[in-house]
C-alpha cells in the first residue's frame, strides 16, 4: 500500500476491494469528475433555455417600458443591412452574422488548439487538459450568462422594434407588453434578455482562454520579452473586443451589458485556465499541472497536491534570473581591452 509523506496510507489507494475499489481508484486518478460536471452544465443550460424561458417569461409579465417615438431612435430591427433590402434577406443576414460571432468566439480557439496539438505534439496530457479547459470555459460562461439574463430581465435597446406596438399607442409614457403586436414569443420575450451580453461573455471566455494559453506558452510575463510575443497573445483579446463592440453597433445591447458580459467571460476563462495551468508569472507557466494518474503512480493521490504546490512556489521571473542566462561576451570592448588583446597576439 503506498504511503504519503507522513507515513500514512495514501488517499489514492482504494481501501475497498472489488468494483467499488476499482471505481474509487478510477475516480481519483482520472478527469471523470470534470467530464461529469461538463455534462451537468450542458444539461442545466438546456433546461434553463427550454423550461425557464418558455415557462416563466410567458407566465410572468415583463416589466413596463417607455413608449418612445421610433423615428427618433435608431433601434431598428435589422440595422446591419440597408432598409430597402427584402425582409427575408434581412433575417437571413442577422442569423448568419450572429452565428459567425459564436464561431469566432469558440471555433477559432478550438481550431488553433487542435492545430497546435497536431503539429507541435505537446503530449497527450497537455493537449487533453488544454482543450478540456476551453470547453469548460465556454459552457460555464454560457450557463452563468443565461442564468443572469433570465433573472434580471433587462430590456434590450431594440425592444420597441421587437414589440411592434399598436399604431394608436400614446408616446413617451410607460406601457406594458399588452401594446405589442409581435406574434413570435421568442423574438418578443428575448427583448428582455439584454443583461449581460451573451456574445461578449462567450467571446471572451473562448478567445480570452486562448490569449492566456498563448501568453503562458510564449512566456509573455518573462522580463524583456519581445513585443512580437506580446502582440500575438493580445490578438485574441482584440478579436473578442471587436465582437463585443459589434453588439452595441447593432443595438442588441448597451455598453453596460457588453462590459459586464466581457468581464464575466474573462473571469471564467482565467478561472478555468488556472485549474490546469500555473500562474503566468511562474517559471513553469507553459507546463500544466501533472495528471492525477501520474501523481498516483508515484506516491499516492497526495503527491498531486504536493506537486502543484511545488510548481506554484517555484517563484516568478526576475531580472536577476534573466541576467544569469545572458551571453557573457560584451557588446563593446574598451580601448584598453583592444590594445591588450593586440599586444598578446604580437
Amino acid at each position: 500500500m503506498p504511503l504519503d509523506n507522513k507515513g500514512l496510507p495514501g488517499r489514492g489507494s482504494p481501501q475497498r476491494g472489488g468494483f467499488t475499489g476499482v471505481f474509487v481508484k478510477f475516480w481519483q486518478t482520472s478527469y471523470a469528475a470534470d467530464y461529469i460536471g461538463f455534462a451537468l452544465l450542458l444539461t442545466a443550460r438546456k433546461l434553463c433555455l427550454s423550461l425557464f424561458i418558455e415557462c416563466s417569461l410567458l407566465t410572468i409579465e415583463p416589466s413596463s417600458f417607455p413608449m418612445l417615438k421610433l423615428s427618433e431612435y435608431p433601434s431598428v430591427s435589422c440595422p446591419e443591412v440597408p432598409p430597402m433590402v427584402p425582409k427575408g434577406i434581412c433575417k437571413l443576414t442577422k442569423i448568419l452574422f450572429t452565428g459567425w460571432l459564436f464561431a469566432y468566439g469558440g471555433g477559432i480557439p478550438l481550431l488553433v488548439l487542435i492545430l497546435w496539438a497536431i503539429f507541435l505534439k505537446p503530449g497527450v496530457h497537455k493537449a487533453h487538459v488544454t482543450i478540456l479547459g476551453l470547453f469548460i470555459s465556454l459552457i460555464l460562461t454560457s450557463f452563468l450568462t443565461d442564468v443572469v439574463k433570465n433573472s434580471v430581465g433587462r430590456p434590450r435597446p431594440d425592444l420597441l422594434a421587437r414589440c411592434k406596438p399598436l399604431k394608436n399607442t400614446l408616446e413617451h409614457i410607460l406601457v406594458t407588453i399588452d401594446v405589442c403586436t409581435e406574434t413570435n414569443h421568442h423574438v418578443l420575450h428575448d427583448g428582455w434578455r439584454s443583461f449581460p451580453s451573451g456574445h461578449s461573455s462567450f467571446a471572451f471566455s473562448g478567445l480570452g482562454y486562448l490569449a492566456l494559453f498563448l501568453a503562458g506558452q510564449m512566456y509573455v510575463f518573462r522580463p524583456r520579452t519581445d513585443l512580437a510575443r506580446v502582440l500575438l497573445a493580445l490578438a485574441p483579446l482584440i478579436g473578442a473586443a471587436l465582437i463585443a463592440i459589434s453588439r452595441c453597433e447593432d443595438y442588441r445591447h448597451d455598453v453596460y451589458d457588453v462590459t459586464i458580459g466581457s468581464l464575466l467571460g474573462l473571469f471564467v476563462a482565467h478561472f478555468t485556465y488556472r485549474r490546469y495551468y500555473p500562474s503566468l508569472k511562474s517559471s513553469h507557466c507553459n507546463t500544466p499541472f501533472p495528471s492525477r494518474a501520474d501523481a498516483e503512480s508515484v506516491n499516492g493521490f497526495s503527491k498531486l497536491k504536493d506537486e502543484e504546490e511545488r510548481i506554484e512556489s517555484d517563484g516568478v521571473y526576475s531580472i536577476d534570473d534573466l541576467e544569469e542566462e545572458t551571453e557573457r561576451i560584451p557588446l563593446r570592448e574598451t580601448a584598453g581591452e583592444r590594445n591588450h588583446d593586440k599586444g598578446n597576439t604580437r
